[in-house]
């Protein structure tokens, strides 16, 4: 149960009704399930409708980003997630990836990503760096980030690196919050949130 009620539909003013339509409409077509519980963080930011309008606009630009392969955007904020143990994230990223063409298999594999054949190394490459990133303190090896370069150009690079930073936002808020799983993937595998020192 989250630790602050989110701002019902029937006590939210028009702009933030709409707010919650588009949400739960966008859910639908990222995880081809209707959302439920699922704009629950939506919800909680209404209390703040002016933090909620900046914030909407900037998913909206996000969701608009098309520079990165789907499969390395869906890897990079899943693995984040994970690492954060963000219930809701994890859930809801789960659903994401398996639309975007993750296997079970790989989603249960993901904490031994790089003892794994189920991923390429760019997949291993976009997973170090966002466990470099998702770490406290951010580590990001030099030599990390060279090989990413010869894989991603810089706008991709800028990309990845703000996905993975925006998905340290989302979990750190959920988390802190106390919001728990939506039932994105509920009946479905769902990867398993992991320590960082226990990525194999």
């Amino acid at each position: 149960m989250a630790r602050i009620k989110g701002v019902p539909a029937g006590h939210a003013a028009p702009s933030v009704k709409i707010a919650y339509w588009f949400t739960r409409r966008h859910f639908a077509r990222l995880t081809g399930r209707e959302p439920g519980r699922g704009i629950e963080p939506l919800q909680i930011c209404a209390h703040v409708p002016r933090l909620l309008r900046a914030y909407g606009r900037f998913e909206q630009a996000v969701a608009k980003l098309h520079g990165l392969d789907r499969r390395a955007d869906a890897l990079a904020e899943l693995m984040a997630a994970t690492l954060i143990h963000c219930a809701f994230c994890v859930d809801l990223a789960s659903q994401i990836s398996r639309q975007r063409g993750l296997s079970d298999g790989e989603l249960l594999a993901l904490p031994a990503y790089r003892t794994s054949g189920l991923f390429s190394d760019v997949d291993k490459l976009v997973l170090d760096y966002a466990v470099a990133m998702t770490r406290t303190p951010v580590e990001v090896p030099d030599e990390l980030f060279g090989r990413l370069k010869q894989h991603f150009d810089d706008a991709q690079l800028v990309q990845l690196t703000f996905l993975i930073a925006l998905e340290n936002l989302r979990a750190r808020f959920n988390v802190a919050l106390g919001i728990g799983a939506a039932g994105f993937s509920e009946g479905m595998v769902c990867a398993r949130p992991v320590p960082a020192e226990e990525i194999a």
